[in-house]
């Protein structure tokens, strides 16, 4: 054989020995060596350089220097080996035509072949005994189309099977290099498997001799862990089950502290991996879980016990005082203090402070403080149904006062024995004696709710130094962390969280504060406060509304009958409803707005049925008495009013003897800053009815604003009326008056006077109760009626001198045939004339009517305004007569001395310089026509 080039370029001649080297290496694949056509080029050009190392030469040793070779000095060398080296190109540049060529041709062979077999016989569901396929595949109908369609079909076979001959051909060399590397991993697998052989024996000798004694060692010490692990958990299911036992017994004997301890290490122990794998205790979650229910439960009624149930038999002490007190009729509310000494409130905080430990350890007080609060409430509203129903029958049966009977049948509208119906029946004072008692038993309970309140403060808020603080502060970490866990699992649609463990909370405290401060245990701590605190507050707010609501019902029952009570009777009732607001707000700490607006309400009703009845009764009685000059003492009993408000109001009676005669008027005259008012009937009635306003204003301050309405709305109306009985002579066909005399003016006059002057008393005394906002307007209001009453007292005034001028018109009227008579002869009368004698007559007793009614000052200014008429008129009428005889002449100068003689006796400010009283144009007629001397 050649010599073969080696991998380095090298000539390696390869020998026989060589070959079968190789060989013998191949063995096992010996036939698929022997089938590979190609076994001459893999021969001649891997299985060379895969068995035989290459030779070794020896270095050539120059003998000159690098620098002076040249390619002659290789010639020698290339023509020794330049056979090979052609023989070695050849073959390299044919075997990679080829792989190029084979990889250029792989798979056109396949494609060939569909070209020239129909596609027919390439489907997947070609079947020749199906008919379409058959008729599709041979379609002959001679026996010479089927020989051509048989050797057609042979021709097929044939192309195929050329065609797949090639591309086993084309694919060849790949499948035996893959075949020699397999070979190759066959040897190097044996060689690794001897190597894995020795060195197994190797660490089977370390293994007995160093190895061995140490496994041994810790084995044995594994066996021992083992052992106390198991030791350990058998004491662990040992004091479990006695944590069971316990549980149960302290659970049954409700030590709700010990069980909560113990609770506390049976959750520690769940929570962790401790009982994890332990079938015995699969139960035990459940059976906490009930343990903490039955604690909940115990907890839950011993704080209710402790806080409402427990409160005695104060209630039935309570109204059994109430019968005792109904049955002998005694008066006054009598509502005494309800409170707890400092004895029973110590007490009262000791009982309540491991029940409060408790719950808050399990995140449960707020949850019970709403629960508290539900049942506080049904207790509160069952506590005055019970004292209604049991007062009712007694309070019913009480005789009544006879100005009560008519109210009691008036209300009784058919509603038989219905509740409402008894209520109404009650008198007033029975009414507030069923109040009292009420307000003794919602005092009783709202004062034993607000001390549960205070101690859970106490509890929750101010226990430094208390023995107890420490523990209060950790249940009430224990129950933030609890309750937060609770709110997230809801959030996550997980079960509640009843309990968690002590230990977990001390473990959260002492970690440092990695999380923000919004979930930190201070931050939560602190919400948790605040929602038992707010819970523990609303339970008293719930407790007050639900007595407001009750008291309001009961008031509310009776709302027809209040607004017609006299004023003590429903000031009873508006007092002792005060008081009960201002107690159970006091303790509330909160507003009550709808029993303040039920009271509001009633009161409201009452001043506007007062004002209403007031009017109608002041418009019979005006009506009535306004013609009448005094008070009939006969007529409805009419009493002198002598209130004094502030110094203001001073009553005093004169001519008291006459007031012994029956159906004899008298004159009333009531003195006011030291100035006397003669009265009438309405006046009296009028001051009367002002003094029960300011009673109401002082007393019912609440509505001060609407008593200064209604005193605007009874002045304005008095005086209107007062002007259309008198001025506007409505007297004549209400009363059957045939005139309004003067004395009926002067009587009016003076009831304007009086009201007039007591208005800005009235109005001083009103005002103290009145909201400064709404003074400005009202203050307005009082200065308009004043106004108007000045305006009606002139008025009066200015009618008393139309009456005279028009008297004296009437007596002018007639002089002219007077005088006619007076120029015959025997006319020789000496005394004045019928004129004059009347003129002056009625005068005198206009004089005497005033000057017994009117003041002193109003009639001054009355007359002066009459002299000044007269001496007009009269001096008018006496120029214009013909007088032709001296006998007339005469007549006129006697009537003018007689008139001028009445005219200076008016009581009349004398307005002119003139030394002569009331001196004026008559005088000066006198003067003219008779002389100086005359006058």
């Amino acid at each position: 054989m050649d010599p073969q080039p080696s991998p380095s370029g090298r000539l390696s001649p390869i020998g026989r020995t060589a070959s079968f080297s190789v060989t013998d290496a191949g063995s096992q694949s010996l036939s698929s060596i022997l089938n590979n056509p190609h076994a001459g080029k893999l021969e001649a050009s891997w299985v060379g350089w895969w068995s035989v190392s290459p030779p070794e030469f020896t270095p050539l040793i120059s003998t000159k220097a690098s620098s002076n070779l040249a390619r002659s000095d290789f010639k020698s060398y290339v023509s020794s080996i330049s056979d090979s080296y052609h023989r070695f190109e050849d073959i390299r540049n044919h075997i990679s035509k080829e792989q190029t060529l084979d990889v250029d041709n792989i798979g056109e062979a396949l494609v060939a072949c569909l070209r020239e077999v129909p596609a027919l016989y390439f489907k997947e569901d070609f079947a020749l005994e199906d008919g379409a396929t058959f008729r599709a595949a041979c379609p002959f109908t001679d026996v010479s189309e089927n020989i051509v369609l048989q050797e057609k079909l042979s021709h097929y076979l044939d192309v195929v099977e050329v065609h797949l001959v090639k591309e086993i051909s084309l694919r060849s060399n790949s499948f035996f290099e893959a075949q020699v590397l397999l070979q190759d991993l066959n040897v190097k697998i044996v060689e690794g498997c001897s190597r894995i052989r020795e060195l197994k024996e190797t660490i089977r000798l370390l293994d007995a001799d160093l190895v061995d004694s140490a496994r041994q060692i810790q084995e044995l010490n594994a066996s021992r862990t083992n052992l106390l692990a198991l030791q350990h958990k058998l004491k662990l299911i040992l004091s479990v089950n006695q944590a069971l036992s316990a549980l149960k017994l302290l659970v049954a004997s409700a030590e709700c502290a010990g069980a909560l301890d113990v609770i506390d290490d049976l959750q520690h122990l769940l929570d962790g991996d401790e009982l994890t794998g332990l079938h015995c205790f699969r139960h035990l979650r459940d059976h906490v879980m009930a343990s903490i229910d039955s604690i909940n439960s115990i907890l839950t009624a011993e704080f209710m016990r402790t806080s409402i149930h427990n409160a005695g038999d104060k209630d039935a002490v309570i109204l059994l005082k109430a019968k005792a007190r109904a049955s002998i009729s005694l008066n006054g509310k009598d509502v005494e203090q309800v409170k707890l000494d400092e004895e029973e409130t110590t007490n009262f905080r000791d009982c309540l402070l491991p029940l409060i430990i408790g719950l808050l350890r399990m995140a449960k007080l707020p949850f019970v403080l709403r629960t508290y609060r539900d049942t506080l409430t049904a207790d509160m509203k069952t506590a005055i149904k019970t004292a209604v129903a049991e007062l009712l029958p007694v309070l019913v049966a009480r005789p009544l006062d006879s100005d009560l009977i008519a109210e009691r049948t008036m209300d009784v509208d058919g509603g038989g024995s219905s509740l409402a119906s008894k209520l109404r029946s009650l008198s007033s004072e029975s009414f507030v004696q069923l109040l009292a008692a009420i307000f003794k038993i919602v005092q009783a309970h709202l004062v034993r709710a607000a001390e549960v309140k205070r101690a859970i403060e106490w509890i929750m808020c101010n226990l430094d130094g208390h023995y107890a603080a420490d523990s209060v502060a950790a249940a009430i970490a224990l129950g933030a962390m609890v309750a937060e866990s609770s709110q997230e699992s809801n959030g996550q649609g997980g079960p509640l969280l009843p309990y968690a463990p002590l230990r977990s909370i001390s473990k959260v405290v002492s970690s440092p504060g990695k999380a923000s401060d919004a979930i930190s245990p201070s931050n939560l701590s602190k919400n948790f406060r605040v929602d038992v605190l707010r819970e523990n507050t609303e339970a008293v707010f719930a407790a007050c509304d639900a007595a407001h609501g009750r008291w309001a019902k009961l008031l509310g029952a009776r709302a027809l009958l209040h607004p017609r009570l006299r004023l003590q009777e429903f000031l009873s009732i508006y007092n002792i409803t005060q008081e009960f607001i201002t107690a159970t707000e006091k303790i509330g700490g909160r507003l009550g707005y709808s029993i303040r607006g039920t009271l509001q309400s009633q009161t409201k009703s009452f001043v506007d049925f007062q004002h209403e009845s007031r009017g109608s009764l002041h418009q019979n009685e005006q009506t009535n008495s306004s013609g009448t000059p005094a008070v009939d003492a006969t007529q409805g009993k009419a009493e002198v009013i002598g209130r004094k408000k502030s110094d203001a109001v001073t009553s005093s009676q004169s001519n008291s003897s006459n007031m012994k005669e029956r159906g004899k008027p008298t004159t009333q005259t009531l003195e006011y800053g030291g100035v006397g008012y003669h009265m009438v009937n309405c006046g009296l009635i009028l001051l009367k009815m002002l003094s029960e306003y300011i009673d109401m204003n002082h007393l019912l301050p609440a509505l001060s604003l609407e008593v200064v309405h209604r005193v605007v709305e009874i002045l304005k109306f008095f005086n209107t009326r007062t002007c259309q009985l008198v001025l506007g002579a409505g007297a004549m066909q209400v009363s059957g008056l045939k005139s309004i005399t003067s004395k009926h003016l002067a009587l009016a006059s003076q009831v304007i006077s009086f009201t007039y002057a007591i208005i800005p008393e009235i109005k001083q005394i009103l005002f103290l109760k009145v909201p400064e906002p709404r003074k400005s307007l009202l203050l307005l209001e009082f200065d308009r009626v004043a106004q108007d009453y000045k305006v009606h007292r002139d008025e009066i005034h200015t009618k008393l001198v139309q009456i005279m001028r028009e008297r004296l018109l009437v007596h002018l009227h007639g002089l002219p045939q007077i005088v006619e008579s007076w120029n015959k002869p025997e006319d020789a009368e000496p005394q004045p004339s019928q004129f004059a004698r009347s003129l002056t007559k009625e005068v005198g007793y206009l004089q005497r009517v005033l000057s017994r009614t009117l003041h002193e000052e109003d009639v001054q200014t009355i007359f002066r305004q009459v002299v000044v008429i007269f001496h007009s008129q009269i001096s008018e009428a006496f120029s214009r007569l013909e007088v032709s005889t001296s006998q007339a002449k005469d007549r006129i100068h006697r009537d003018t001395i007689h008139i001028l003689g009445c005219i200076r006796s008016l009581p009349s400010d004398n307005l002119n310089n003139s030394d002569t009283p009331n001196w004026g144009q008559l005088d000066e007629f006198l003067a003219q026509r008779f002389g100086a001397e005359a006058g």
